[in-house]
């Protein structure tokens, strides 16, 4: 059993995601054909025998919902906890919105107060990893540490203003961390996942809220750091957050890689997902596919390569499809070119269309055209 209750902070919104996130919040984007985002946290909180888990949800939430409409897929349905989601709701005290990921939590203080475990997992909805939170629960306990904040080598891709950057001395407490710094001085960055005593966190977030301060990291982590013991538990295994469109398309693609599939869905533990009953996926005369991934329900009939294609996409006579993701139930029309693009789930590319973009900027397609129409 357990001793820790989860919190998935999914409220999130980010412009470094372009269109993609006008239909969706992050954690609700599609990640190598057949997942979703929140998949990946959901997953180990549940391998990690973290039964009772809440997931604050807030902008663009109904995707997120719909894909989280019933716990068994996590396997959270049990008597005992469950999974629970919370939407920002006004009450006689308050009006407000989630202000920041300090206030979300304030907001939803009695879960908290309700729990009885004597720790808190907290993590973001867009991280794409396998983590043993028992490790880091471990590790915490170990250190005595009052938060213990799991890090990541910054990857050599990626913009080291998109993260909270990290230093730490020789026993690996933080002594430093910078909110999205424009020059990166240390390699580690903060993976947005936190693991806290219970009545601490219940205790530093009722005082924030007295100072109306209402961000977790800048006035909780940045602010104590040098009163509390903060710590950081190096992770070397596979790390991607999404919230980016070179981000979001660069770990799809790594999904290509063997190594990397087989370590995710070939090892255990495994990835959990909500199961869609589609039939597998099937190959016309003129079909060739190449280092692709390819969900149920689609049906090709064209070239792809190198690409992913997420649920029910239909690909017409004559298309090449390079370097490229098709989100889902997509209808491509015959004799398309799309390459180096991400092309918008429910899309309707007409026929002889040709869409490409650039391997240092990806191009986003969404086809207005209604299928339905008359």
């Amino acid at each position: 059993m357990m001793k820790a209750i989860g919190i998935v902070l999914a409220g999130g919104n980010s412009n470094r995601m372009r269109e993609l996130s006008n239909k969706r919040a992050i954690a609700a984007m599609p990640i190598a054909g057949s997942f979703r985002g929140v998949d990946f946290v959901l997953s180990n909180m549940s391998n990690s025998h973290v039964q009772k888990v809440a997931v604050f949800t807030q902008y663009n939430a109904k995707s997120l919902n719909e894909h989280l409409n019933s716990s068994k897929w996590w396997d959270f349905g049990r008597k005992q906890g469950g999974l629970f989601l919370f939407t920002p709701t006004t009450t006689p005290q308050n009006s407000y919105w989630y202000r920041g990921t300090a206030d979300a939590i304030a907001q939803n203080l009695d879960y908290l107060k309700n729990s009885h475990e004597p720790y808190v997992i907290i993590a973001s909805g867009d991280g794409i990893y396998k983590l043993n939170y028992n490790k880091v629960l471990e590790y915490h306990i170990s250190k005595k540490a009052d938060i213990t904040v799991v890090v990541s080598k910054l990857d050599e891709r990626d913009d080291p203003s998109r993260f909270g950057i990290v230093n730490v001395d020789s026993d690996d407490r933080i002594t430093e961390f910078e909110e999205k710094p424009i020059g990166a001085n240390s390699q580690l960055v903060s993976t947005g996942i936190y693991v806290i005593r219970r009545r601490l966190l219940i205790e530093l977030i009722e005082k924030s809220m007295q100072e109306e301060k209402y961000d977790f990291v800048k006035d909780i982590l940045i602010r104590y750091r040098s009163i509390k013991k903060i710590y950081a538990y190096k992770m070397d295994s596979y790390w991607s957050n999404i919230s980016s469109v070179e981000s979001y398309y660069r770990t799809n693609m790594d999904f290509l890689n063997p190594e990397i599939r087989d370590y995710f869905f070939r090892q255990y533990p495994d990835v959990y997902s909500k199961v869609y009953d589609l039939p597998p996926a099937k190959y016309n005369a003129g079909a060739e596919v190449k280092n692709s991934l390819v969900s149920s329900g689609c049906i090709i009939n064209g070239k792809v390569e190198n690409s992913i294609l997420f649920k029910d996409v239909f690909v017409g006579k004559d298309c090449t499809i390079k370097n490229s993701i098709i989100l889902n139930d997509v209808y491509i029309g015959d004799n398309t070119h799309i390459e180096n693009c991400i092309v918008e789930s429910r899309d309707t590319i007409r026929a002889n269309m040709n869409y490409v973009g650039k391997e240092d900027d990806i191009k986003i397609v969404i086809e207005k055209n209604e299928r339905y129409a008359l």
